[in-house]
Order: structure tokens, then sequence, then C-alpha cells
């Protein structure tokens, strides 16, 4: 379990960069993130029948990715306000339906969605065991979660040439356009220590999916887990 100091620095970090959150996430990945999510919402098998909560939903990317694919029925949520603020603007069909708070305690009823997804907030929740119970009690019988994340390469040579990425040209190029100089620094400082520490399919089976999936995506730089309750 992290301290609740992670969660007051988090929330910080990303009221801090929401203006500028899309153009570095879509530039610091090359446009990829885009097809990340596309098969993540693939894998999770979503179509207009899904009711969609997305956590750590930032400027509402991924609920964008989902009405793509037919998902009429998406609520947000994200622990920073800005960060909603952006969301209801870019996705401006969902009003009313976007809520603060955080993963570890959603303001939902039990057994209210088909599925969640969560891009690349994982890492950022404070207890994440807590936060995966919570997907378990509102999400209906055979629903899923997906979490899309970054992780560390197998290969080593891809390993090395990420690693370098993330540690020097990342932060480098993410402090001069936020301003926010600890921003960049925590994403690289957060994706190595939890790779090497969290294991999420088994994080999923302990809180009591019943079904675990993985995949990578881009030479090992993402994995996308999907668990069903």
């Amino acid at each position: 379990m992290e301290t609740p100091n992670k969660k007051i620095r988090v929330k910080r970090i990303f009221d801090s960069i929401s203006h500028k959150y899309d153009l570095l996430n879509h530039l610091l990945s090359a446009g990829v993130d885009f097809y990340w999510r596309k098969k993540a919402i693939k894998f999770s098998d979503m179509n207009h029948n899904s009711i969609l909560l997305d956590i750590a939903c930032g400027t509402g990317d991924f609920a964008i990715t989902a009405k793509k694919f037919g998902v009429k029925n998406i609520f947000g949520a994200d622990l920073s306000y800005n960060m909603l603020s952006l969301f209801a603007k870019k996705a401006y069909w969902i009003k009313g339906k976007s809520t603060e708070c955080v993963a570890e305690y959603l303001p939902f009823k039990s057994n209210s969605f088909t599925n969640i997804t969560v891009a690349f907030g994982v890492r950022n929740f404070f207890d994440i065991p807590t936060a995966f119970n919570e997907f378990k009690r509102v999400l209906k019988q055979n629903g899923k979660a997906t979490v899309l994340e970054f992780r560390l390469p197998e290969n080593f040579i891809v390993k090395k040439l990420y690693l370098f990425y993330f540690k020097n040209i990342l932060p480098f190029i993410g402090k001069i356009i936020s301003k926010d100089p600890e921003a960049y620094t925590y994403l690289p400082e957060s994706v190595e220590e939890f790779d090497s520490k969290i294991d999420l399919k088994k994080i999923f089976y302990e809180c009591g999916f019943s079904e675990v999936k993985k995949y990578s995506l881009t030479f090992g730089l993402v994995q996308v887990i999907i668990a069903t309750k």
C-alpha cells in the first residue's frame, strides 16, 4: 500500500499538466497511444450494449475511442479536477457523467457496469488491491476490467533504448512543454518501480476475478490486462 502523500503528489502533477496532457501524450508516444487504446477496446469486446466506467479518465481519450466502437453509456472518473474539466469539453456528449474520485473509493452502486477501463493510471493508485476490489464490486457478473499500462520490455536492447528515452529524452521534452519539472521525471520513475514490484494478473486473481488475460503490444512496451468478474 502507498501512503496518502502519493495521492496528493499525483493530483498536483496532473492538475498542473492537464492543459498540455494530450499534446505530450501523442508527441511522446509518436501517436502510437491511439493504436494502444483501440487494441485494448477490441480485446475487451465492447459494443453498443456496454456500460463503461473509464477510471483515471484524464481528458477522455479512452472514452472517445470506446464511443467510436459503439459504446453509448460511458462514465468518467478521475482524481484531477482539471483533467475532468477537459474531459467534459472533449467528450461533451458525456455531460453529468464524470466524477472526481479515487479508484480506491468509487461512489457507484454495486453491479453497475459491464466494463471498466484504466489507461496508464494503475501505477498512480495508492492502494491497488483496494482499487481492484472496488472494480469487482461495481462490475456486473462477467464484467471486464481492462488495464492499459506501460511495462519494461524483456528484450535487452529494446529495454536499454526504452530506459534511455524514458530517463533522458522524455523528461527533457516534458519539462519544456508542460513547465512542470517534476511531472515527466515522475513518469519514468513510476514505470520502473511499478514494473519491478507489481504483478497485475496476480493481484486481480487475489481480488477474486475469475479469469485474467495479458497481452503485450509494441515490442513489449505496453501491456493490456483484461480481468473478468
